[in-house]
């Protein structure tokens, strides 16, 4: 009997209608595996993923091997992202054994949960072959089969661990970091390694914060290079904006098609930011349209953002996307048809399957003459209205409240320098002002859809879908970016409320996630037992929940004066400072993090009764230093500490700048804040 027809994951209903006998993530299908006396065969993926949904094709859509797997084992599907815990104790345990991981993952335990076999994606005569096998092994060699698994449990442990090296995260660290980046660096197609490429989201933004403390250029060219190309190649979406989650290749032109919100949303922040610091127009344009996707594609109404859009589309992966010459012709006519071919890297060989090309940006048009580009987006408007009549990637519409902080969090920061660069005589200013306005609302909706509905009895729930939460408890990753999420509405805003939500998310993870030496883990103490307690401190596709807690203790202390909480991030970054300097690629959030804690942060308040339009404000934002918060209104406002006992210096608005809670005398110039903040 199938048990996911009630599931609230769309990677659970996908299975809904499988041969095999399915359980969730439950206690009563471990002990269902003890009454039997079989293993667990537990399945992990998530909905947009393109081989899970091979897998499932070949095998747990085939009546034989469902079969096989209900005779000998209690079979268990995970979604990934709803159980981040268990995928994380299970995916450390398949990287123990096999030294790669991915997914779908697919697990092997004991009716205790102790994984004694891993893998990941099997052909289905591979499939068969290993359910034959491990159901032998299992009757005739148990003794055998248990040792291993207390020797992976054992591995896995020490892997997870807490209690190690601590050191402060110092500036030499941090450029350490910096430099082990520029070495592995590829110089000819940006980015860090080869095939498969991987946006490295975080890596860049940690990059532009070193750039603006110590005026590196290099480090500044390496964001500079890689945001061109990956915006310019077929990792992003050149029709309707946003990016696929990576690049088969290791030159950004071929991408694996799901879009994922996390990956947007840190994009959204480096795009921004390089535009903030440069005024670069092909920033400008990207953040623009990312932000622009996150508002049409992924934000429900009265809702949040969705997870993803799927790599396939009615089981063929990148149908939607891809290109023919031909086909440009005959939506364009064959003047545009030849100008868009030429324009996209459209060929008749194809960069793709079966003669299709996926569209990329082979010309350099940001800079063109005015006509060019013109045409260029009558080009991609009238290529995207024929593109919308195809059918269309499905929607993995749970709302996950990590993913949504890291967007709110993007999308308040690209709001703040629209408002600053945006310029009223620009040629796309009125499309600009839309964006604006659609990813505002989208924004607010999210934040107050975690608010009332994420929000349980004061702790924090992972996922919901359709307004209605699910029971999955958050882990550490969502309270950090759920909670910087609300100190980022706080300074846009300067409302109170979300400043006081921030801080009781924080308080929960410091009495529940803290570890013994400064640390945290991944889990609640009262949460769900697994094997091991998780507690990785490294950031691989969305920051560490580490990362995440010690970004959001960081902007909340800025912004109350509270040092406790200054005083707790500074001990959890220095579990991570031993490993910065030396795995660079994989503590890119850390490093960010370090960079505002080395500058101070800054924490900027305006005294002004125009908190959008003062020329203080503008330059406060124009020029904040790394991880700097700034916030604006009238003294005294209610709710908001930093302009509490801060008056306007003969009735002039009022910039005070202080650093690490020590302040300046304030200023009532752009001239003399400028000043400050250099």
């Amino acid at each position: 009997m199938n048990r996911l027809a009630d599931a609230t994951s769309p990677y659970l209903l996908q299975h809904a209608d499988n041969p095999v006998d399915w359980w969730p993530w439950c206690d009563e299908a471990f002990a269902e595996a003890k009454r039997r006396d079989v293993p667990v065969l537990i399945s992990v993926g998530y909905a947009a993923c393109h081989w899970c949904h091979v897998m499932a094709h070949e095998s747990f859509e085939n009546e034989a091997v469902a079969r096989l797997m209900n005779d000998d084992f209690v079979c268990v599907k995970v979604d990934r992202e709803e159980r981040p815990d268990v995928d994380a104790v299970y995916m450390t345990a398949t990287q123990a054994m096999t030294g790669q991981g991915g997914w779908p993952m697919t697990v092997f335990a004991t009716p205790d949960g102790t994984p004694f076999f891993c893998g990941t994606y099997f052909p289905r005569a591979n499939f068969i072959r290993l359910l034959g096998s491990v159901a032998t092994a299992w009757r005739d060699q148990r003794e055998a089969v248990l040792r291993q698994g207390a020797a992976v449990v054992e591995a896995i442990g020490g892997a997870q661990a807490v209690g190690g090296l601590t050191a402060p995260l110092t500036a030499e660290l941090l450029d350490a970091a910096a430099d082990q980046l520029a070495t592995e660096y590829d110089e000819t197609n940006g980015g860090f390694g080869g095939a498969p490429k991987f946006p490295p989201h975080m890596n860049l933004l940690f990059l532009l914060r070193h750039h603006q403390r110590t005026g590196s250029p290099r480090s500044l060219e390496i964001v500079r290079h890689t945001c061109e190309a990956m915006a310019r190649g077929g990792l992003h979406d050149q029709l309707a904006g946003g990016f696929a989650r990576y690049s088969v290749d290791g030159h950004w032109t071929v991408p694996h098609f799901e879009k994922m919100l996390y990956d947007n949303a840190l994009l959204l922040r480096v795009y921004t930011q390089l535009w903030r610091l440069t005024g670069d127009r092909l920033a400008r344009r990207v953040a623009r349209d990312t932000a622009r996707f996150l508002a049409d594609e992924l934000h429900r109404a009265g809702e949040g953002f969705a997870s993803a859009l799927d790599a396939d589309t009615e089981g063929v992966e990148g149908r939607t996307y891809v290109w023919t010459p031909a086909q440009l012709v005959e939506v364009l006519g064959e003047e545009d048809g030849r100008f868009a071919a030429d324009l996209f890297g459209v060929t008749e060989q194809g960069t793709f399957e079966h003669g299709t090309s996926v569209l990329r940006l082979a010309r350099d048009v940001d800079d063109a003459d005015p006509s060019v580009r013109q045409r260029w987006q009558e080009v991609v408007g009238r290529l995207l209205a024929a593109r919308d009549t195809r059918p269309q990637p499905a929607r993995d519409d749970k709302v996950v409240a990590a993913w949504n902080g890291l967007a709110i969090t993007a999308i308040a920061e690209f709001q703040q320098v629209a408002a600053l660069l945006a310029a009223p005589g620009d040629e796309d200013a009125n499309l600009m002002e839309g964006v604006t306005i659609v990813a505002d609302g989208a924004m607010r909706d999210a934040a107050e859809h975690l608010a009332a509905v994420h929000v349980v009895d004061g702790r924090l729930r992972r996922v919901s879908r359709d307004k209605v939460v699910g029971e999955p408890a958050g882990v550490l990753e969502d309270y950090g970016c759920v909670a910087e999420a609300f100190c980022a509405m706080h300074q846009l805003t300067g409302e109170g409320r979300w400043l006081v939500l921030a801080g009781q998310l924080l308080d929960v993870a410091l009495a529940r996630f803290a570890a013994p030496d400064g640390g945290f883990y991944d889990t609640a103490d009262d949460a769900e037992r697994l094997v091991t307690r998780p507690a990785d401190p490294t950031d691989n596709a969305t920051p560490a929940g580490r990362s995440a807690i010690v970004a959001a203790l960081v902007a909340y202390a800025a912004l109350t004066g509270e040092t406790r909480y200054r005083e707790a991030a500074d001990a959890a970054l220095s579990t991570v400072a031993p490993i910065v300097g030396r795995h660079a690629r994989f503590t890119g959030y850390a490093a960010t993090v370090g960079e505002a804690l080395l500058s101070g942060p800054y924490e900027i308040a305006v005294v002004t009764d125009d908190p959008v339009g003062d020329p203080l404000v503008a330059a406060a934002l124009r020029h904040a230093p790394p991880g700097a918060v700034v916030v604006a209104g009238a003294a005294d406002q209610p709710g908001v500490p930093l302009l509490a006992d801060r008056p306007a210096l003969d009735g002039r608005p009022t910039a005070y700048v202080c650093r690490g809670f020590v302040c300046d005398r304030p200023v009532t110039t752009v001239e003399d804040l400028v000043a400050r903040l250099s």
